[in-house]
């Protein structure tokens, strides 16, 4: 009786640490160092939340930005990527589909950057490289119907927005496609 009843105790005890004292820990020390992150990485536009900067999503219309495929269709819930090997002729297919629409919306693209081919292993990455959104500037001004003035404010913006390397040597500099849009956006309200 004496073992189940120390038993029971270190699994009160052990719940109570791991389960409520060290999450609430974590959480108030997240909020205190990290409070964007915390918070979700949430993005507002006149008071109201259009996504996280955390999370792709997508963008269709061709005057704006198109983020990277989802294997998932950009919902976060089921998170993942897709169990298609290289060799799969789906996963071949689905590569030329991407690449052959690529190609033909922006017209002005040679080549396509393997972000816009291959979707990430979350399937919500929200960035893309840098060259990738500067292929997308020729289709978005045609849609826009803007000239090469608003052009070089676009350009502009890519680079103003974009994000270094993490560190200054992990990974590529890369910008977030739905702070790149809601900027866009704002571009288009201060010309009007």
């Amino acid at each position: 009786m004496k073992t189940i009843k120390s038993a029971f105790l270190l699994f009160l005890a052990l719940t109570i640490l791991t389960g409520l004292i060290y999450p609430l820990l974590i959480t108030i020390a997240s909020l205190k160092f990290f409070p964007e992150k915390a918070q979700g990485s949430l993005l507002t536009v006149n008071n109201k939340i259009v996504g996280s900067s955390l999370i792709g999503q997508q963008f269709i219309s061709p005057k704006y930005f198109w983020p990277r495929p989802s294997a998932i269709d950009y919902d976060p819930l089921p998170s993942g990527g897709s169990n298609l090997a290289i060799s799969s002729k789906a996963m071949q297919k689905a590569i030329a589909d991407r690449k052959a629409s690529f190609l033909t919306n922006n017209f002005t693209a040679k080549e396509v950057p393997a972000e816009m081919l291959f979707t990430s292993g979350s399937g919500l990455d929200p960035h893309i490289s840098l060259k990738a959104a500067e292929l997308q500037v020729d289709r978005i001004i045609k849609a826009r119907n803007w000239s090469e003035a608003e052009k070089k404010k676009i350009e502009g913006l890519i680079y103003k927005i974009a994000e270094a390397r993490d560190f200054h040597v992990l990974g590529e500099p890369r910008v977030n496609v739905l702070k790149l849009n809601l900027a866009l956006d704002t571009l288009v309200i201060i010309e009007k």
